[in-house]
């Protein structure tokens, strides 16, 4: 990275990198704002406006208020502490092979459930089923039809009702729905709602995720794991060590 002079304040240059550190602080969606011209000039006013402050922060002598001592050695306890956990946490590590092990010996976990996409068209009667399929039969679009019979609110969307596993519908709909060939309409099917014609758009299997699908979840699952267990170990040690009196 070029490190550019930006301005300088009292005889200290803002740099670029200055920049960078204070954009990187941001959640990433903000970043964008604040790498574009307009979010740049917003954020090197506000940096001037930090070194304007701490200038007058020193010149004023407030770095030997009581105050201010007294919150300076509470930040640097809360930083070194954080510093001493960091530490012990980083020597914590999961590698590939333990990962893989791991996804080995929990594979139902990793399962994708069979499914099925379909669409269908809701109507209250047999007879108006039955007469909507026939309609099918001699070419009429199944959208148009949905769009034109169904009381279902998926009429707006031609019936698609998207893709769905097992459980998610009611027993005697999903039963035909999972049954059903691609592409075919159904016989029309009675449910508590009416009677439906469906027609399935795509199947997906039952199938277990590729380990490289899934290794990042694993080792961030297995080192958060190990950790806590690291952190727990670590408190009750010290426990040991220095005294803890609770009243």
């Amino acid at each position: 990275m070029d490190n550019k002079v930006l301005a300088i304040v009292n005889g200290r240059e803002i740099t670029e990198r200055d920049m960078e550190e204070a954009i990187i602080r941001f959640p990433k969606e903000r970043q964008a704002f604040f790498r574009s011209d307009e979010g740049r000039k917003q954020l090197l006013d506000q940096i001037i406006s930090f070194e304007l402050i701490y200038n007058y922060a020193v010149d004023s002598g407030l770095e030997n208020e009581k105050g201010y001592i007294e919150y300076l050695e509470k930040a640097k306890k809360e930083l070194l502490t954080q510093w001493g956990i960091n530490k012990v946490l980083s020597q914590v590590t999961v590698t590939d092979e333990e990962a893989e092990d791991y996804y080995k010996a929990n594979n139902q976990y990793f399962r994708t459930n069979e499914a099925v996409s379909a669409k269908h068209i809701l109507v209250d009667s047999l007879e108006k089923a039955n007469e909507v399929l026939e309609k099918l039969n001699h070419g009429l679009k199944f959208e148009d039809a949905a769009k034109e019979y169904s009381t279902c609110p998926s009429k707006a969307q031609g019936g698609n009702l998207g893709e769905f596993t097992r459980g998610q519908m009611v027993p005697e709909f999903e039963d035909a729905a999972f049954k059903l060939d691609i592409g075919v309409v159904s016989e029309p099917v009675k449910t508590q709602f009416g009677y439906h014609l469906i027609k399935v758009k795509n199947k997906k299997e039952a199938a277990s995720k590729e380990f490289s699908e899934v290794k990042d979840m694993i080792k961030s699952r297995l080192l958060q794991e190990r950790q806590n267990y690291k952190y727990v170990e670590m408190t009750n040690d010290l426990k040991n060590k220095y005294n803890v009196e609770i009243k």
